[in-house]
């Protein structure tokens, strides 16, 4: 009962930021959507300039310093550091901001996880958010302790964020119900593939950095 009030209060939480939400779901009415069948390098590999142009479409900016929240304080939430649906890592290299859209996929995608580990009688677990939004300044001491990684990335838009595939936390520690993080990642990715397919987002599966890399489309 518990979880289920705080699940309602997030679902409220973001409720305004989406539009036309009627019409959405009568267009999704009219579609046939294919499952994830396995395969993440296959079905996640969304490039990075499809992430770049949805960025610049849906966000702001591109940020250059961390003050420049304050600019785009009315086209910017900020990400709770944990609900009951997910958890936020230290964000050392990024700052907890989205653009409502974001905002919105973020919560979706987080209820979806919830619902399906439900559907399944699986324990509960709650998704690890290890990347938002990056300003330039952030970008470049990135790309100083990283060299993989890039100077021209969909972070600074407010639009993308990152959310682990290799570690979760679990609900409710007392139950001593385990599940595997490979299974756990399976779940995510169906849930992820169906919103995908709904045209609500890119995603780029990384494997050096263990994630899901998500852009709002």
């Amino acid at each position: 009962m518990k979880y289920c009030l705080l699940l309602t209060l997030c679902v409220f939480i973001y409720a305004g930021c989406c539009q036309n939400v009627d019409q959405v779901k009568e267009i999704e009415k009219k579609e046939n959507y294919t499952h994830f069948s396995g395969g993440y390098n296959k079905s996640f590999n969304d490039t990075q300039e499809l992430h770049i142009e949805s960025a610049k479409r849906n966000g702001v900016g591109p940020l250059v310093t961390r003050s420049d929240t304050v600019l785009y304080a009315e086209n910017l939430i900020r990400i709770p550091d944990e609900l009951v649906i997910f958890k936020t890592d230290p964000l050392k290299y990024s700052i907890p901001y989205l653009v409502p859209k974001a905002s919105k996929l973020l919560t979706d995608i987080c209820i979806n996880f919830h619902d399906s580990l439900v559907a399944k009688k699986m324990p509960l677990y709650k998704p690890i958010i290890t990347s938002i939004t990056r300003t330039d300044e952030d970008v470049r001491k990135l790309v100083r302790r990283n060299l993989n990684a890039s100077d021209n990335s969909a972070h600074r838009f407010g639009t993308t964020f990152d959310i682990s595939w290799s570690r979760f936390e679990k609900l409710d520690t007392t139950d001593r119900g385990e599940q595997s993080s490979g299974k756990l990642k399976l779940v995510l990715a169906e849930v992820l593939y169906d919103l995908k397919e709904r045209k609500r987002c890119y995603i780029k599966h990384e494997r050096k950095q263990a994630c899901f890399h998500i852009t709002v489309q």
